[in-house]
């Protein structure tokens, strides 16, 4: 049985430990009607519903297209709810020590969220993420990163540990992000399959992206612009058809 959890302590803690507190509709719509950017408790009590409703819904979808391309892989997604006060409308996926899956969400996300469509689409995302590798690829790109920055630091005349150390971090940054736009788009047109399967429409979840500021073009910037993003949703979304008009 999917169950919900809330983050209460240190978030690093928790999910080092991957111990949390079991969370109900009430628990949620509580968290999100008080604090400073409390909503109202009769808008806090509707958008726990959606959320549950969506979680509930998505979760086995997206834990049987894990099983189905990554067969010995964790794929027991765990649902927390991080409602540490004062942190920004965000969602992630991550892993614990032992390797399971964990979509995580703050309060002010799922405040901010319009209806389940955009809400599926978010966390059949994040879901894609796992299913995809992306964590592990991105680990392997920082280590081959480190390890190419530090040799040249080296032939360009580093000496002493600290300067092939400095070198090494930064090549790790660079590595990690350098196809870190192009797992974004993935996860996204991943994502648009999971939303459709699960019951959503992933055009009206994708109008997220209208509402979040458009990415830099940074060095290590790490999204895509939202354009493009829509761009994959719409193109995916035309080929499998069959989600709620």
């Amino acid at each position: 049985m999917l169950r919900l959890f809330l983050l209460a302590l240190s978030f690093g803690l928790l999910l080092a430990n991957c111990t949390a507190v079991p969370a109900t509709e009430t628990d949620i719509a509580g968290a999100m009607a008080t604090g400073r950017n409390a909503v109202a408790p009769e808008v806090a009590r509707v958008q726990a519903q959606t959320f549950v409703a969506v979680v509930n819904a998505v979760e086995p979808v997206a834990e049987a297209e894990c099983r189905l391309r990554n067969p010995a892989a964790n794929c027991d997604f765990r649902i927390v709810v991080d409602d540490r006060r004062g942190m920004p409308p965000n969602a992630f996926q991550t892993l614990d020590d032992q390797g399971r899956p964990i979509i995580a969400f703050t309060l002010p996300l799922i405040a901010e969220v319009q209806n389940a469509d955009e809400m599926a689409f978010i966390m059949s995302h994040e879901a894609a993420h796992h299913i995809l590798g992306h964590l592990d690829r991105q680990d392997q790109n920082a280590a081959m990163g480190a390890e190419i920055f530090g040799q040249l630091a080296t032939v360009q005349g580093a000496t002493t540990e600290a300067q092939i150390r400095a070198a090494q971090q930064l090549g790790a940054a660079v590595g990690a992000q350098s196809y870190s736009k192009q797992f974004e788009l993935e996860a996204d047109a991943l994502g648009t399959v999971l939303t459709a399967r699960a019951g959503f429409d992933p055009l009206k979840g994708a109008e997220f992206f209208f509402r979040i500021p458009e990415p830099g073009n940074g060095f290590l910037s790490t999204h895509p612009p939202n354009e493009a993003r829509l761009a994959v949703v719409q193109e995916v979304a035309a080929t499998i058809g069959g989600f709620p008009p």
